[in-house]
């Protein structure tokens, strides 16, 4: 028995092809593809994100939400009557619209800071589509993530404190 096993072994490793060695060329190896199409292929996503963004500050510029039943309530404020941190977001979203930025700071200063980073983010995005250059995506790391946490919820504190009404809707 044990030679019938060598025999087949030995038979299946005839059979078994060796691997082939990669071939070898002259050709440079493959880069990263280069931006195809003219400067409108190339605008196309961040034209879209502007008409998106558009189109919801002209539906919030419309539709106030300053009266209510136009817009869900925040659960959190409707259950327990504590604000969120975006508690006031559409309400700043409104005096962005109509141009008046001490009401929309006043409504929510963090989500003005996040509708100017968006703005700021969208202008190097386009710039750099115009030119064919790749997108330069913004990488924060950890602290950055942890800094925006504890930002927002010590606004949030503050804003449900007696000392900081200035801070609410």
């Amino acid at each position: 028995m044990p030679q019938h096993n060598r025999s087949v072994s030995e038979s299946v490793a005839q059979v078994r092809p060796e691997p082939a060695a990669p071939l070898r060329d002259s050709t440079p190896a493959p880069t990263a593809p280069a931006r195809s199409g003219g400067p409108l292929r190339r605008l196309t996503a961040p034209l879209g994100v502007l008409a998106a963004c558009a189109a919801a500050f002209g539906y919030v510029g419309a539709v106030d939400p300053n009266h209510p039943g136009h817009y869900p309530v925040c659960p959190l404020l409707h259950l327990t009557g504590i604000y969120c941190p975006a508690c006031g977001g559409l309400r700043s979203a409104h005096a962005v619209a109509h141009g008046d930025l001490v009401t929309a700071l006043g409504a929510n200063a963090p989500a003005v800071a996040g509708y100017a980073a968006c703005a700021v983010f969208w202008v190097v995005w386009t710039l750099r589509a115009a030119r064919g250059l790749p997108t330069a995506r913004p990488r924060p790391r950890a602290v950055h993530w942890w800094a925006a946490g504890a930002l927002l919820l010590a606004f949030t504190a503050v804003r449900n404190l007696p000392f900081g009404t200035a801070l609410t809707p």
